[in-house]
């Protein structure tokens, strides 16, 4: 057998179900392999077409989605035609959602993690794949952050791509200088602030109601996959009052801190997952 590698082939971009977390958002850099015999070209798999038939499998199956392991105990999922409903119990709360189904991958496994979301996801790569590739080996893994992150979920109804998808994540580094001087307390602070925490924008929020004496925030849109909709206990949820760009939030951030510290300047590179994200100056 002969073995194929393509080390950081792609980052996968989604959110997650978790029972003490809730609403997630994760980052994946995904390292592969192919195991196999090799073709009459002398390949085991062209490069030029791993990007284009792997990354594109991973992306259909799990990128920019809510991924939901079926196996949790207080989860309720049904089925109306294209729509999927979901309910998890929380330790505080719940968390309610509906979506048309390609927003969301159902795994039946019992929690999300590198190690049991791969195998599921090399079985479906490998039936994308020639016979004489034998084994899909898959390494998810998060990027490796010295410093603050924070994990957050969020949803873009004008986007005309998966980013509408209302329950998607990120998670990401954040990097703030103030008088061009690196300030690690300060990314702290907003880390701690943005711990799986859910981005929503102001005028998508219909509803404020409470569940077993918890207040619930209620978010509603249509958009161009379908209609879309959530449901979070409040201390899960940061407004905004712009869309939940990268740029926005970028802005937001150093806006915030200059109110503080108005005679300073302040820099905010917010990352929008691995290695990508956006820098406002205030």
């Amino acid at each position: 057998m002969n073995l194929l590698f393509v080390r950081h082939l792609t980052v996968i971009d989604f959110s997650f179900l978790h029972p003490d977390r809730g609403l997630v958002g994760e980052s994946w850099i995904v390292d592969v392999e192919l195991e196999g015999e090799l073709n009459e070209q002398g390949m085991v798999f062209d490069f030029s077409h791993v990007k284009r038939v792997i990354k594109a499998g991973i992306d259909q199956f799990i990128d920019h989605k809510l991924v939901v392991p079926t196996q949790l105990p207080k989860l309720a999922v049904e089925q109306e035609s294209d729509q999927v409903h979901l309910r998890l119990e929380l330790p505080h709360g719940e968390i309610g959602h509906a979506s048309p189904a390609q927003a969301l991958a159902l795994l039946d496994i019992a929690e999300v993690t590198p190690e049991q979301v791969a195998p599921v996801l090399a079985t479906y790569l490998k039936e994308l794949l020639p016979d004489n590739v034998r084994q899909v080996h898959l390494q998810l893994r998060p990027e490796a952050i010295d410093g603050a992150f924070y994990q957050y979920s969020h949803g873009l109804k004008k986007h005309d791509g998966n980013c509408q998808r209302i329950a998607h994540g990120h998670r990401s580094r954040i990097e703030i200088l103030k008088d061009g001087k690196r300030c690690p307390d300060l990314e702290q602070q907003w880390a701690e602030t943005w711990r799986d925490i859910y981005i929503a924008t102001r005028e998508d929020q219909t509803a404020v109601v409470s569940v077993d004496g918890v207040e619930h925030l209620e978010f509603r849109y249509q958009a161009n996959q379908g209609s879309f909709y959530l449901r979070l206990p409040r201390q899960q949820v940061y407004m905004i009052d712009t869309d939940s760009t990268v740029e926005w939030i970028a802005q937001h951030i150093a806006q915030s801190l200059k109110q503080q510290a108005p005679d300073s300047q302040i820099q905010v590179r917010a990352y929008e997952g691995v290695d990508k994200g956006s820098i406002a100056v205030a």
